[in-house]
Order: C-alpha cells, then structure tokens, then sequence
C-alpha cells in the first residue's frame, strides 16, 4: 500500500494539464506504472489514486450487496466520473472537464497527499477548508482516535 505524503501547489494549464510534482512521483509505487484513476472525492474535490490502489479500493466497493439501495447509491456515487490518467512523456495528467468543474478547480490547485491518495482541491477551497479547521483539535483527535493511553505524552 502507498503512503504518499505532502501539500504541493500546482497550475493547471490552458489544456487542462497538471504537472505531477517530482516530490510526489518519487512516492509512488513502481506497480503503478504512472497510470491513476481519478473521482469525485467528498468536500468537492477530486481524489487521485494509483491505479493499482484503485484496484483495491474499488474491489472493496464491489464487495457490497447491490441489492441494498443505499450501496447502489454509494457504488453510483464512487464510480460517477471515474476517469483512468496516465502520466505523459513529461509527467503531466490530464484533468477531465467534468471533474474539474464539480471541484471548482480553475487554474491554482493543491494537491494533498496523505495515506494512499492524493486529493485534488481547487486553491480557494483548500483555503477554505482550512480556516474551517475545528476551534479544538485536540478534542476531535480524541473523539475519533480513542482517549490517550496513559504514559503518553502530547
């Protein structure tokens, strides 16, 4: 599994073509092959995923009983869009239109990479989703992570 990690800047050219960071292409996974999904992620951006990490998550959604309607709802959502990219003789993707218009993406975008994806978000909402961040995080890093074991120390 792809640990990617950082927050770089990026400018989406008039084609609609972003350049993958070196810090970011060193990160990834030689089973990639330079090839991605991309799909509408949740807070309007898009995520990125290697392909080989794609094909892992998508057989866990596959998994899913389809004779319940919210997982249909859920499959419907997660595969809506879903556009395979690979990576050009000058390591650029292409973004598709569509994708980026749900984002909002125009010409600045970041893209942050934690875990095995690499979130795509249009500058302006990143911004925003940061001066959104919650007025304590210690409490939700307790809420969500379990109480602290004792002996440890921030």
């Amino acid at each position: 599994m792809s640990q990617f990690l950082g927050e770089f800047e990026c400018k989406v050219d008039p084609k609609g073509r972003i350049m993958l960071p070196a810090g970011l292409k060193k990160q990834l996974s030689p089973a990639a092959e330079g090839r991605f999904v991309i799909n509408r992620g949740f807070e309007k951006c898009l995520v990125l995923y290697p392909l080989n990490e794609w094909q892992t998550i998508s057989a866990e959604v596959n998994k899913l009983n389809l004779y319940n309607k919210k997982n249909r709802d859920f499959a419907r959502y997660f595969f809506r869009g879903a556009s395979e990219l690979m990576l050009d003789g000058t390591n650029r993707l292409l973004l598709p239109k569509a994708l980026t218009e749900y984002a909002a993406i125009d010409k600045d975008l970041i893209l942050f990479a934690y875990s095995n994806r690499i979130e795509v978000w249009s500058k302006a909402n990143y911004d925003n989703l940061l001066t959104d961040e919650p007025a304590d995080f210690a409490s939700l890093a307790e809420e969500v992570m379990g109480k602290p074991k004792e002996g440890l120390h921030e």
